[in-house]
């Protein structure tokens, strides 16, 4: 462990995110194996049922320090949108190929940029009017509304990344006086109900087979974050953001490799368009800082 401590702080960051995109593409083939045999709101169950063990277990291990909660309602709101959201997204793979609907997930920051000038009061920059336009332009290429090829399943997997859009502004409020820790836990523990509720009306026992793959949805979830936070706090964004965006070319060659789906030609396009916008608002975002922060500096 001391020797990776010693790399260098991007260096370890990239590591990190490749255990980002591994858990995210794992949970994703979990996800299309268990929806032969259950559905959607089955899965987001058991998804939060195996985030409340790992934070039982790590509760049982350091203690309740860091586990106080504070504005309920926030984060009530949080994660019925998350839940929401992760329940569509498992119903998308269920009826998308792989890469279409990890493509389409990555609309989440056109809409975390909407919500969080709407109810945030954050400023509409140049940057992030860029990465809205062409959002919006990279879904249509990928949707392609009209079309004799148009899958209404499409908008289901944008619906999904709306919830989480709404899940991400929710958390900048609630990290002020919440600890991460605090988060996760709710995060489970509201999803937790939510899902076997919603799941009882069409209830189905997990077989044998289901098992391995219900192990994987169950701690991909919390890996794949707790991964890209550990990144976040060791780079940029401009950095991070390249590589979680590897996520398409591997979720299109497993989608080939285990389920025989050939990629669409519009498919690639419309990525590479939401990724020019978004790639140009984090590094505007980034060129803004570096100037308040010398102005600032200048001023001093």
């Amino acid at each position: 462990m001391s020797r990776i401590a010693a790399w260098p702080p991007a260096v370890r960051a990239v590591v990190w995110m490749v255990g980002a995109l591994a858990s995210f593409t794992a949970m994703g083939v979990a996800g299309r194996e268990l929806a032969h045999t259950m559905g959607a709101f089955e899965i987001s169950f058991f998804r939060a049922i195996g985030g409340l063990v790992i934070v039982a277990a790590l509760i049982w291990r350091t203690g309740l320090a860091g586990a106080r909660v504070r504005r309920w309602h926030l984060h009530l709101v949080r994660n019925v949108f998350h839940f929401m959201g992760q329940t569509l997204w498992f119903f998308g793979l269920s009826l998308l190929p792989l890469a279409t609907v990890f493509a389409l997930e990555f609309t989440m920051p056109i809409w975390t940029v909407i919500l969080a000038v709407i109810f945030l009061r954050e400023r509409m920059n140049p940057g992030r009017l860029v990465a809205v336009a062409l959002g919006f332009v990279g879904v249509l290429v990928i949707v392609r509304p009209g079309a004799e090829v148009f899958d209404p399943a499409s908008l289901i997997v944008v619906l999904a990344a709306f919830g989480f859009a709404v899940s991400n502004v929710c958390t900048k409020p609630l990290s002020r006086d919440n600890t991460p820790f605090a988060i996760i836990l709710m995060m489970n523990l509201i999803q937790a109900p939510l899902g076997l509720f919603a799941a009882s009306f069409d209830w189905v026992w997990p077989g044998p087979d289901d098992l391995p793959w219900l192990l994987v949805v169950g701690t991909a979830g919390l890996t794949a974050h707790f991964c890209i936070t550990r990144a976040f706090m060791l780079a940029d964004a401009s950095l991070i953001l390249p590589i979680d965006y590897l996520r398409l070319p591997l979720a299109a060659g497993l989608g080939y490799l285990l389920y025989d789906e050939a990629v669409e030609l519009a498919l690639l396009i419309g990525a590479v368009i939401i990724f020019v916008g978004n790639s140009y608002s984090i590094r505007y975002e980034a060129r803004l800082h570096k100037s308040n922060k010398e102005t600032k500096k200048g001023g001093a």
